[in-house]
């Protein structure tokens, strides 16, 4: 059944697929009802399941699901996956690939590959402090307060290490 997310608990799981790109205000509304029946429509062993999808800041799809009521089985996990490939597809655009992440900036989201994440954080592009949307929260608890975090407080801390230290960057901390 289709709930919005202020209607799940704290403790319902949560997936969050990330767009290669914003997506534009058409794009949002046109795909609304399709995240709406598919929440309406998602069903574990024929059980509907207690959920909600919707975009954030133009570029996140989060799912939620209230385990409390029915929980997620492999089943309608491959589902979800099947749904969000049709997105991409119907888009045009990616929100299965991991490979980018994104930190909040004036004037928007940033995306970054891995591998640019330390030339980066070396020019001063990214702080400690920079705003990083941590893609692996499992709950709404967590989502409402670590998404996003200043950098330095998630698992790219080890990037400042020897910024919030007040060391210069060495070999043997590169």
């Amino acid at each position: 059944m289709n709930v919005t997310f202020d209607a799940l608990p704290p403790t319902a799981r949560v997936w969050i697929y990330q767009a290669s790109r914003a997506l534009t205000d058409a794009e949002l509304v046109a795909v609304g009802p399709h995240l709406a029946r598919f929440a309406a429509g998602w069903t574990s062993h024929g059980a509907a399941l207690r959920a909600a999808a919707e975009f954030r800041h133009q570029q996140f799809l989060v799912v939620g699901l209230d385990e409390a009521v029915a929980g997620a089985s492999g089943c309608s996990i491959d589902a979800s996956v099947r749904f969000v490939g049709e997105l991409e597809k119907a888009l045009g655009l990616s929100l299965l690939d991991k490979s980018r992440l994104a930190f909040a900036r004036p004037g928007g989201l940033l995306l970054l590959e891995r591998r640019d994440l330390k030339p980066a954080v070396a020019a001063g592009t990214l702080g400690p402090a920079t705003p990083y949307f941590d893609n692996t929260v499992a709950t709404k608890a967590e989502l409402a307060a670590r998404w996003p975090a200043p950098a330095g407080r998630t698992w790219l801390a080890r990037y400042f290490a020897p910024v919030a230290e007040g060391l210069a960057p060495g070999p043997a901390l590169a």
